[in-house]
């Protein structure tokens, strides 16, 4: 994992096509990395799991 991302380049999908993108999953983390992502999105006003679908791209 980085230290530092860039996420001044990530777009905001349209509401009307998130259901049709993408798909509800259930995954098991380690605290540090949820705390990681979650400290990010506040600095960042991106939701979390938006953060990790991005990197995970």
């Amino acid at each position: 994992m980085r230290k530092e991302y860039d996420f001044s380049k990530l777009k905001e999908a349209s509401p009307k096509y998130l259901k049709l993108l993408k798909e509800s999953v259930t995954m098991r983390l380690d605290m540090g990395v949820i705390n990681y992502f979650k400290k990010l999105a506040e600095e960042t006003g991106v939701p979390y799991q938006s953060l990790i679908n991005y990197v995970l791209k």
